[in-house]
């Protein structure tokens, strides 16, 4: 390996300690010097070290999505928080314009839009819109992400097509059970193989358009003693016989999406509704489902956090008191400028972890970074918000009571803050 002295010693190499008045760019410079010493080509230093534009496709997602959740989330949100129920018109909308379609393969009907930042980017919007319509449309999409990740060609075809037609319909990923949450080896849902096909029995919970569904990636075991190894995933219909919709959940926030308990009693299944392999664990796909799924959350609390922050600053802006807006109170001012600082860095954390995806890159500790900061940032900078706009933000007419409500689930779902933190910690600590 060429060492830095070496390089100082190259006359090709020659560094005069500052750039030249002739150097377009020192850092340029610096990359023809590696270039010239073969360094670039050995390591693969990349041309443009960090670049935060977006490109044309991304800005114009961005633009449908923000736009789509301006007109048609915001108007009717806190109606729909209030009732509690699925708002079929705004996902009947949503999927007129493909939003949520748009990252399902264009072989399938899709979108074919396969870039995870994309996808957060779209998601960031749509959850500054209303984070419970967003999650029922985000919840179809999860039902996709195994599909993709385990099914075959034909089961693609087949399944994937049902949710680009002209037709609106939601998915299910029915992983959380009432004793196996992040504890995904200790699934108690049965899948006994049954002549040419499977007999599957249990109870999912917590499940986001469980029950209404079009179809239900249901994973179960075929043998507890295996744990890990003994996990499968199964494409349920929503027609199929034993499979039926338990307790629907009164929830604290994200009100405007649809949570229910899924049963199967002896629910029978064709034996190629099994996605992939009989002989292949499906618990690695249900990791990888988890960790492209948790850039989207992140990008979800990121969404919710920004919408707070920004109605908090219009309303300290405007409120008077004591002969001034609050704004100019330090004291509002300081909470104001911690509350931009974590989003940013919450979002940066988020697309860094896509971009990495994006790369082929490993990125497990990188998705668990940016879900915990994003969430945990959601909780404090909505309860911030609520706090400038004090009394008048405890009150259900303003709408930022609703989003601290909305972003507590970000600390809970697809992986608890604490299951975060373990993560992360192993990954840093390693083997001892």
């Amino acid at each position: 390996m060429t060492s830095r002295d070496e390089l100082a010693d190259d006359p090709t190499a020659e560094d005069t300690g500052r750039p030249s008045d002739e150097d377009p760019h020192p850092v340029e410079m610096s990359l023809k010097r590696l270039n010239i010493a073969g360094l670039m080509g050995r390591f693969k230093v990349a041309r443009t070290v960090v670049n935060f534009e977006l490109t044309d496709e991304q800005r114009l997602m961005q633009k449908t999505a923000h736009e789509f959740a301006e007109r048609e989330m915001r108007p009717v949100s806190l109606e729909y928080d209030k009732k509690g129920v699925v708002p079929w018109d705004i996902i009947k909308k949503a999927h007129g314009l493909g939003l949520d379609t748009a990252f399902i393969p264009e072989a399938y009907g899709g979108g074919g839009i396969d870039s995870v930042l994309t996808h957060v980017i779209v998601t960031e919007e749509l959850n500054w819109g209303c984070a419970g319509m967003a999650t029922g449309l985000i919840g179809a999409g999860l039902a996709f992400l195994p599909i993709i990740h385990m099914g075959t060609e034909e089961q693609k075809k087949r399944l994937l097509t049902r949710f680009t037609g002209p037709e609106a319909r939601l998915g299910a990923l029915c992983l959380t059970e009432p004793d196996a949450g992040s504890d995904v080896a200790n699934l108690s849902t049965t899948a006994t193989k049954d002549g040419k096909g499977w007999t599957l029995n249990g109870v999912k919970r917590f499940i986001t358009n469980g029950g209404i569904a079009d179809i239900h990636v249901v994973f179960a075991t075929v043998d507890r003693s295996l744990g890990y190894f003994g996990i499968r995933a199964f494409a349920v219909e929503h027609d199929t016989p034993g499979l039926k919709a338990g307790k629907v959940e009164d929830k604290m926030g994200v009100r405007a999406s649809h949570t229910a308990e899924v049963i199967l009693d002896n629910c029978r299944i064709p034996a190629h509704n099994m996605l992939g392999s009989d002989e292949k664990s499906a618990f690695y796909g249900a990791m990888k489902t988890l960790e492209s799924s948790r850039p989207l959350v992140a990008a979800g609390a990121v969404g919710i956090a920004r919408a707070a922050y920004e109605y908090a600053l219009d309303y300290a802006r405007k409120r008077k008191a004591f002969g001034s807006p609050i704004a100019k109170k330090q004291a509002i001012a300081f909470m104001l400028a911690d509350m931009k600082t974590k989003i940013e860095a919450a979002r940066l954390l988020t697309w860094r972890a896509a971009w990495m995806r994006d790369q082929g890159m490993p990125m497990n500790k990188e998705a668990s970074m940016a879900k915990l900061s994003a969430a945990d940032m959601a909780m404090e900078v909505t309860t911030d918000a609520v706090q400038i706009l004090g009394g008048a933000g405890y009150m259900k007419d303003e709408p930022v009571e609703k989003w601290m409500r909305d972003a507590k689930i970000f600390q809970i779902w697809e992986g608890t803050s604490q299951i975060q933190r373990l993560v992360i910690s192993r990954e840093e600590i390693g083997e001892l």
